[in-house]
């Protein structure tokens, strides 16, 4: 900053386009007597400070999930039995996600605990209910004070527990109801209006049965403004900048245009760099980078994010489906369908008595712990070309790494949420009945 002034006048700083580590800095150049441009440093706090925020949301009539603060191991317990397990387990004023983890019982809560505190130094641990089976929804907009223009409102495929880095989504929504986009907007505008944002701001929610729950809110730039702008070809970027520098949203004529095309981000990871890491997904962020498809539906969407991210949907084949028991209610569809589509389906013992209860055809195999030939033979054998593979809990996680990896190693597309195998069904279907056709992204923002 002082290099800077050397060059002129210096209006100020702005801390809302580079993710968390700017905004830990905002209060030192506030002190140091330099001017935040935009969301003020206090606003800013409010969004971090659990105590601050929570009373904000109860003034405003706005849920979260139960919650606590804990400055000890032993607090946590005492909070993590107050709001029942699982629960979130993160510290505060962290970049990515860092140390946060979903827990099921006291055991894992005390092991993360200590992990948590090494990341979040003299900051409290947060203790937050884990809403199980809820849709994440990530919304970005822009405040210039007075009005509010939400400019994206994503709705995530993996569902909420996935960092939102992590997860896929969809712009438009794909399965939200036009009451539930109303009501997201709404909470959107007083929120920012209340925190006096001016610029940009990020909100994630999650759904569960109709009720909304605020997850967190973030009064700066996210990682999916990049990705608004390319869906929409609304320079949102841009506009935020003006508008921190002075200017009223007013002056840039901006409407809602309903979208008639959909977009899909999809992440990136690293993982066959890294030997010894699990694939599974989870609170801590571990993509490195994202792609996007765009297509005039949702299925031809999410196709083109996986071919863009390396993925290579089979189109025959054998499917490989293990999952956890509250999923396999869910999984009847996506089994029914690709066995419609020609694929031949290979379960575990207890997701092969399910399906096959329900009709579905298939070949039963062991897991690793049961004995040969198992799952990961058939892997290395070649005969296995997607896999469906949702679990949770220590000793399952565990039990299941071998074959995450040996998927990996084969380049088998693979997918550790139920949704997210739902969308490959839906996209393998549309690869396999409709021509995926290539645009130039301008020609949608026409269509």
């Amino acid at each position: 900053v002082k290099k800077e002034k050397q060059n002129g006048n210096l209006k100020g700083v702005i801390v809302q386009l580079g993710g968390q580590t700017p905004l830990k800095l905002a209060k030192d150049l506030q002190e140091y007597g330099i001017n935040i441009l935009g969301t003020s440093s206090d606003a800013i706090d409010i969004a971090e400070d659990r105590d601050r925020f929570q009373k904000l949301l109860k003034e405003l009539k706005l849920k979260q999930p139960k919650n606590g603060i804990a400055f000890s191991s032993d607090e946590a317990c005492s909070i993590a039995k107050k709001i029942k397990f699982p629960v979130v387990i993160r510290p505060s004023y962290v970049l990515g996600g860092q140390a946060m983890n979903i827990v099921h019982d006291e055991e894992e809560l005390l092991n993360f605990y200590s992990k948590a505190t090494k990341v979040s130094g003299k900051n409290p641990v947060l203790i937050d209910k884990y809403i199980e089976d809820a849709i994440e929804v990530d919304v970005d907009s822009i405040s210039d004070g007075d009005d509010v223009f939400v400019a994206g409102i994503m709705q995530h495929i993996e569902e909420a527990g996935i960092h939102s880095g992590d997860s896929a989504c969809s712009l438009p929504p794909f399965s939200l109801d036009a009451t539930t986009t109303k009501e997201i907007k709404r909470q959107t505008k007083i929120l920012a209006r209340k925190l006096n944002v001016i610029g940009l701001m990020n909100i994630q929610f999650a759904i569960k049965e109709d009720e909304i729950f605020i997850l967190e809110v973030n009064p700066r730039a996210s990682r999916t403004v990049p990705f608004v702008a390319k869906s929409t070809g609304v320079p949102i970027a841009k506009i935020a900048s003006k508008v921190i520098a002075g200017k009223k949203l007013k002056e840039f004529n901006l409407a809602h245009i309903p979208l008639n095309y959909t977009s899909v981000k999809e992440a990136v990871f690293p993982f066959n760099k890294f030997p010894g890491v699990d694939t599974i997904l989870g609170p801590e962020m571990k993509s490195t980078g994202e792609v996007m498809g765009i297509d005039k539906d949702f299925e031809g969407a999410f196709a083109k994010s996986q071919i863009a991210a390396g993925i290579s949907l089979p189109l025959s084949g054998s499917v490989f489906i293990s999952v956890k028991d509250r999923d396999k209610k869910s999984v009847i569809e996506p089994a029914k369908k690709l066995v419609d589509l020609g694929f031949h389906i290979i379960a575990t013992k207890g997701t092969s008595e399910f399906l096959l209860s329900h009709g579905i055809s298939l070949t039963t195999i062991n897991k690793v712990k049961e004995g040969r030939p198992h799952i990961v033979d058939l892997i290395k054998d070649g005969k296995i070309q997607l896999i469906f593979n949702t679990t949770e809990g220590k000793q399952a996680i565990s039990d299941s790494y071998a074959l995450r990896r040996e998927a990996l190693n084969q380049r088998i597309p693979y997918y550790t949420t139920i949704s997210g195998g739902i969308a490959a069904t839906k996209a393998i279907e549309r690869i396999k009945t409709g021509n995926l056709e290539v645009y130039p992204i301008q020609k949608y923002f026409k269509i």
